[in-house]
């Protein structure tokens, strides 16, 4: 990894230890609320969100503007992550033109977040059994309606799977195997395979 201040090439392990040394000198724990990878997430999306602003304006922060359009301030988001809910500040500009690509709009979720709730209730979890396991494991407040309409938008691709046209013939392969004890000199277990198809 490059700094992009410096220059430099940065040892990531040397990286995750010197953050590591600083968060346990400060007491801060690895995860949860205000913990090392909540901060981490936030700083990251903000310097995303930051950088996507730049690109959009057309100028750094602090730089006269080409344009009308400028920086104005930022509003407080909490979006629900892997690691659970972080509070960012998202950037805005004066046009209101501003469309944020990395955490969208009116978007309270990052995709990873549908990914487990699909797994979740593919495995067979209710939606309550769900909203409670986002809770204990998260620390995040997920309502039913909201995981009923994450499993619901992939119900539709999963029943026109199901009711595809099927072929008449499909090549099927069984492979087994029977292990038998075997004497050799010694008595050991030996597989025989067996394959049909």
């Amino acid at each position: 990894m490059i700094d992009p201040v410096t220059g430099e090439i940065i040892d990531q392990k040397e990286l995750a230890e010197r953050l590591l040394a600083q968060a346990k000198e400060q007491g801060v724990s690895l995860v949860g609320p205000g913990g090392l990878l909540n901060q981490l997430t936030r700083n990251v999306l903000e310097t995303a969100l930051e950088a996507e602003l730049t690109e959009h304006l057309g100028h750094e922060h602090g730089q006269t503007p080409i344009a009308a359009n400028m920086r104005n301030g930022t509003r407080s988001k909490t979006v629900l992550t892997e690691i659970g809910p972080v509070e960012i500040e998202v950037p805005r500009d004066r046009d209101g033109s501003f469309e944020p690509v990395i955490v969208p709009k009116r978007k309270r979720r990052l995709d990873g977040i549908d990914q487990i709730v699909l797994s979740l209730s593919a495995r067979g979890l209710t939606t309550g059994e769900i909203a409670a396991h986002f809770e204990e494991v998260y620390g995040a407040r997920v309502s039913k309606d909201t995981i009923s309409r994450i499993t619901e938008k992939v119900a539709g691709e999963l029943a026109e799977w199901s009711a595809r046209p099927l072929d008449p013939i499909y090549p099927v392969l069984f492979v087994d195997a029977v292990v038998v004890k075997v004497r050799d000199g010694q008595v050991r277990n030996t597989p025989f395979y067996v394959v049909m198809g």
